[in-house]
């Protein structure tokens, strides 16, 4: 059986930008595999190689063993593609529209009706069938386009923000649809709801500024860091003076503003390998004269390994310590 989806070294190139570097990962028969990364870095450039809808600069892109750039249009009809921006016909009722979609991605005509039902009741579409496209919120539009995604049965689903627009009640809807989905299905699911990855995904691909950072099973990647321990610093004062003074504390690696309530702010305080700073974090708050309402280890989650892969440079919300290297393919 072929490798459903098969990226060797990937680049591409636009003038003199470089928006992927050498990228190499698989997605594996049956697996649910989440594609991460910050805005910018690269995802949506992926995604539209391995569709066909752009060409790559160097490297190669096998669908079902399939080269991409070669057998582009057998491709496609191995693949269901959900795009981050979907362009629908407004002027056509939901049922209409997968209807003529149906017709043009060639499922027989005996079996266009009990494919459209299908797909409607999966995507939670029924009470809309009859609805003009263009009077649908942006959640149901989605849901729509995600339908017609699925009408032809493709067995490799690439989904780029599938959840986007959607409530919480959709949202847990979908997972649960793309939880059903991958037990016959190869899918590649971007999003940046990270939690929606740890429950519905059996590795994860990372990718920053055009390279692939980590390719793990989210347990994985939790695990690359034990070792180091994860402390929520709540306390009254000025930010902007405690981030910095908590992020120079020796054995400190980086640190994470984690929100403000009731006039204290919390921090996520990350050491380095084997360090304990809890000490030092007590008498930095009674030396600064600083109210120090909380200082609990926490469980480090995938999100915090996505910033810990992705965060290079200090912003208004973190300080950073240096970037760390790649982990298992």
């Amino acid at each position: 059986m072929a490798t459903p989806i098969t990226v060797d070294h990937l680049t591409k190139r636009y003038d003199t930008t470089t928006a992927l570097f050498q990228i190499s990962f698989d997605v594996q028969p049956g697996e649910i595999m989440g594609f991460l990364g910050p805005n910018g870095a690269g995802k949506t450039t992926t995604l539209r190689i391995l569709t066909g809808m752009l060409a790559p600069t160097e490297g190669t892109v096998r669908i079902d063993g399939l080269d991409v750039s070669e057998h582009p249009r057998e491709v496609r009809r191995r693949i269901g593609y959900l795009p981050e921006h979907v362009a629908l016909y407004p002027e056509l009722r939901v049922r209409e529209y997968l209807l003529y979609r149906a017709s043009i991605k060639g499922v027989p005509g005996r079996r266009r009706a009990a494919r459209v039902d299908a797909v409607l009741q999966q995507c939670a579409l029924t009470d809309v069938t009859r609805q003009l496209i263009g009077r649908l919120s942006k959640g149901y539009r989605q849901r729509v386009a995600l339908a017609d995604c699925l009408i032809a049965e493709p067995k490799i689903l690439i989904l780029d923000e599938p959840t986007v627009g959607l409530d919480p009640h959709q949202i847990r809807q979908t997972r649960e649809l793309i939880t059903t989905l991958g037990r016959t299905s190869t899918i590649l699911l971007s999003t940046h709801i990270l939690p929606e990855v740890e429950m519905s995904c059996h590795r994860v691909a990372i990718i920053d500024k055009g390279r692939i950072v980590a390719v793990d099973s989210p347990a994985q990647l939790r695990q690359r860091l034990q070792g180091t321990q994860i402390l929520r610093v709540e306390l009254h004062g000025d930010p902007s003076a405690v981030l910095p003074a908590l992020q120079q504390l020796p054995g400190v690696a980086r640190v994470t503003m984690a929100g403000k309530t009731d006039g204290c702010a919390s921090f996520d305080v990350q050491t380095a390998s084997g360090a304990d700073v809890r000490e030092a974090v007590f008498r930095l708050a009674v030396e600064r004269q600083w109210t120090l309402r909380e200082l609990a280890s926490v469980r480090a989650s995938l999100e915090d390994v996505f910033i810990h892969l992705t965060t290079h440079e200090e912003g208004p919300g973190a300080v950073t310590g240096p970037a760390p290297a790649e982990v298992g393919r």
